[in-house]
């Protein structure tokens, strides 16, 4: 499994990239890159965008992983694994200064689990409508020591993310980051422009 680099939409020509912050994004469950990627232009200019696609090919849109119940458990944590070596892989070849995170729904827990994999390595995490995989990772332990800071942005209206999901991401979640959370009245399953204010609000403060 692989990033399709040829995919990935930027904010910046390669030559404007240099001595910059990356921040990337990750869209959710049977979307694509360049759903994300319009809200590059809300968003703080300091950092260079890149918008990537999911590596997994559901004829009609892309996924990180499977969703729970439409293959074994296994499978399904064994293709997280995959899909977070594939990014770690991908953000090796690159010369960042810096880099956040920031995903909605399946693309919220893909950012979480990058810090999972790689504790120390993100500034920040951005997760919208998102959930943490209930799993135990060896760098869940130094996570909680240092404690990177994570916007959490979630409706009340929200279907699709089961509470199970959203009960343990409640509690992992102050654990292991300088959690910033914030509940929108009646918002379903997706982003409102409230919510992208207060996430312009959250990266600015990390630079």
């Amino acid at each position: 499994m692989k990033i399709d680099t040829e995919a990935i939409l930027w904010s910046a020509p390669e030559r404007e990239r240099a001595n910059r912050p990356l921040l990337v994004l990750m869209h959710g469950y049977g979307s694509h890159e360049g759903d994300l990627f319009s809200l590059a232009r809300y968003l703080p200019l300091e950092p260079v965008v890149a918008s990537v696609r999911a590596p997994i090919d559901l004829g009609g849109g892309w996924a990180w992983f499977p969703p729970a119940g439409h293959t074994d458990a296994s499978v399904r944590l064994a293709e997280i694994d995959e899909s977070t070596d594939a990014l770690l892989a991908w953000l090796d070849t690159l010369n960042s200064r810096s880099v956040g995170l920031l995903g909605f729904s399946q693309g919220g827990a893909m950012s979480l689990e990058l810090m999972r994999a790689a504790p120390g390595r993100f500034d920040y995490a951005v997760q919208l409508s998102g959930f943490t995989v209930p799993t135990e990772q060896p760098g869940d332990a130094k996570l909680a020591q240092l404690k990177p800071p994570v916007f959490w942005g979630r409706g009340t209206a929200d279907e699709v993310i089961p509470d199970s999901l959203v009960n343990h991401t409640i509690d992992w979640l102050p654990e292991h980051s300088s959690l910033t959370e914030r509940i929108y009245e009646g918002v379903a399953h997706s982003v409102t422009t409230e919510e992208i204010a207060d996430v312009h609000e959250f990266i600015a403060r990390q630079y």
